[in-house]
């Protein structure tokens, strides 16, 4: 292949046997174009390579090789017989509502006891539904654990800083009241 007359070698002159990004069908390895005359991108025929599913077992989608390691992946079903491993594409628990978010204790304690705490909290319970309409049950079951559990955090967190809040406030009120002389009339 040569574009016009341009000697044999020198600026511009193509290699024998070859265009532009063409391997010498000697060697093996990625990017090689097939001694049949491919083009670009296309994959030497012994297979591999990118966009292709490896011929034994895995990837998404695919069912785990007969009823062992189920973690639970995209696409995938549990096992028969049951156990819920948590994956996208499951089907939901048998009550098919989505567990409590703690959205209204999330508000309170973030609102009243401790804000930071609580804030984490609302964080949590929002989560709990948007995982459980894209399918992720176990993820939505414990968000909701975990909203549960910083809600009841900031709660406790509230109490021991109002209790200590009032014992201060009793604390210098005492002490203002012990150093006013008290006047006595005889």
């Amino acid at each position: 292949m040569s574009y016009g007359n341009q000697g044999d070698g020198g600026y511009g002159s193509q290699p024998p046997g070859g265009g532009y990004g063409q391997q010498p069908p000697s060697s093996g390895g990625y990017g090689q174009q097939p001694p049949s005359g491919g083009g670009y991108g296309q994959q030497p025929p012994s297979g591999g390579g990118y966009g292709q599913q490896p011929p034994s077992g895995g990837g998404y989608g695919q069912q785990p090789p007969s009823g062992g390691g189920y973690g639970g992946g995209y696409g995938q079903q549990p096992p028969s017989g049951g156990g819920y491993g948590g994956g996208y594409g499951q089907q939901p628990p048998a009550g098919g509502n989505p567990p409590d978010n703690h959205l209204v204790a999330a508000i309170l304690t973030t609102l009243f006891c401790c804000l930071p705490l609580g804030i984490v909290s609302i964080v949590k319970s929002s989560q709990v539904n948007s995982k459980w309409q894209i399918g992720d049950f176990q993820g939505a079951a414990l968000a909701s654990e975990e909203a549960k559990t910083w809600w009841k955090r900031s709660l406790i967190a509230g109490i021991i800083w109002w209790v200590l809040v009032i014992l201060f406030y009793v604390v210098v009120f005492v002490l203002l009241a012990a150093s006013v002389p008290s006047t006595s009339s005889y």
